[in-house]
């Protein structure tokens, strides 16, 4: 029988209306969707909080000794309307005196943090007469604070064992002293992806407020297309340049099992969504999937006659990076030149000790920096079947008045990368994606 494990995230976990949507999700189709992973509580409108951040503001306040309590309350007041409203007779009273205690205790940040999603899972369980499975039980880090993959899918496959039917809370599991310890923001599809390797589903539901990934962001492209089909490398590509949804580091589980990824709206369950795939060369495919940027690097330009003969230049270069916790985006090269393009984030304070580092160690004859800087990518594996993309791209920017300040493409021919001014950005996005996909 075809085993579909099922995330929700915390829009659709907001509130008692939101959960009576999803319990019909799930009992649609009860035989297949036996494994749900439960986000804790989102936003129920605009000025609403999320769980997540009202726990670890009281955590905050705990830590300072200034009084938690009614913003501790809210959390459980939420709580509480979502079982009042679900009709359910649940004791969730003794789970918050336990949790007041903790504060009182100042258990760790990540334990209080974790709450969310264990008192949401608790009730989402009662909802839809599944076991409730601690994730502290199936997720292990190790001492480095590492994932541990073979304890984790090992407590995962027992638990699919005894378990036919189970509710688990995302975004955390417990270390090697036996504490929890979260993942970071955005855990939840990544405890999504670990059940469903573990379990060996068929399916990985991850089920949001939208319905699949868009072929560019509706803030910059109105009524922008929806993507049907999509493989791993592609969305990958899409969500490190930019593109929100599903965190790119969250299908690594999924991807090395071969287990397709279906995205799709709580809110209009029968939308088509979104399907990730292995591979989809036998799915007609357009020139490109998509185009997405980011905002706020620079490049750092370096200049050496005869670099590409000095065997150790790179090295060095590359040893004062890491010295400095410096993370590069990308490294175009040619034979007397490197430019460095490196996330404003990386720089700030330490701009004019790297560039002195540099100078020490690698005896450039020049250096130059250029801030301002956003860069486009346009992801489609479509791409290598198509002749002239890349002409196309830089018609549609040079019609749009928009100068390329750098060009990075490579040898897969699934993405090019464009930079351009910031001042450019969402210009450059509506020009690719008219030239394209309009």
């Amino acid at each position: 029988m075809k085993v579909i494990v099922s995330k929700f995230g915390g829009t659709s976990l907001a509130n008692s209306k939101h959960f009576l949507k999803v319990r019909d999700i799930i009992k649609s189709n009860e035989e297949q969707r036996r494994y749900v992973v439960a986000s804790a509580p989102g936003k129920s409108n605009s000025d609403d909080t999320k769980v997540t951040d009202l726990l670890y503001l009281s955590y905050d306040l705990a830590n300072h000794n200034i009084t938690f309590s009614d913003t501790l309350e809210k959390v459980f007041d939420k709580y509480r309307e979502i079982a009042t409203g679900c009709g359910l007779e649940i004791d969730l009273e003794k789970h918050f005196d336990q949790i007041r205690a903790d504060f009182v205790n100042l258990k760790s940040k990540d334990y209080i943090a974790s709450r969310g999603e264990y008192l949401n899972a608790i009730i989402l369980a009662e909802l839809l007469e599944y076991d409730f499975v601690d994730a502290k039980d199936l997720i292990f880090f190790d001492k480095e604070g590492q994932f541990d993959e073979e304890r984790s899918y090992k407590a995962i496959g027992k638990m699919a064992k005894e378990h036919k039917s189970a509710v688990i809370p995302g975004f955390y599991g417990q270390n090697s002293a036996g504490n929890i310890k979260t993942f970071s923001r955005g855990g939840g599809d990544l405890t999504g992806s670990i059940i469903s390797r573990g379990v060996k589903t068929d399916l990985y539901e991850n089920w949001t407020d939208v319905s699949g990934f868009l072929s560019a962001d509706p803030r910059i492209v109105k009524d922008a297309k929806e993507i049907k089909v999509i493989t791993y490398r592609e969305l990958r590509e899409l969500s490190y340049a930019g593109a929100s949804v599903l965190h790119e580091e969250a299908i690594i589980p999924v991807t090395a099992a071969g287990i397709p990824i279906e995205i799709k709206n709580t809110f209009k369950p029968d939308d088509q969504g979104t399907l990730i795939l292995p591979s989809a060369d036998e799915v007609p495919s357009g020139e490109i999937t998509g185009v997405t940027g980011k905002k706020h690097f620079s490049v750092i330009n370096i200049e050496k006659v005869q670099m590409n003969a000095d065997r150790s230049f790179h090295r060095k270069l590359m040893s004062v990076l890491e010295v400095n916790g410096i993370t590069l985006e990308h490294m175009p090269t040619s034979i007397d030149s490197i430019s460095l393009i490196v996330s404003d984030k990386y720089l700030a304070g330490i701009q004019d000790t790297l560039i002195g580092e540099i100078k020490t160690f690698c005896h450039p004859d020049k250096i130059t920096i250029e801030s301002g800087i956003a860069l486009i990518t346009v992801v489609g594996r479509g791409m290598r079947k198509h002749i002239g993309v890349s002409a196309k791209l830089f018609k549609a920017l040079a019609d749009a008045g928009v100068n390329i300040r750098m060009i990075i493409q490579g040898s897969s021919e699934l993405n090019i990368i464009v930079g351009v001014s910031e001042k450019d950005y969402e210009k450059a996005i509506k020009s690719i994606y008219n030239a394209f996909l309009g």
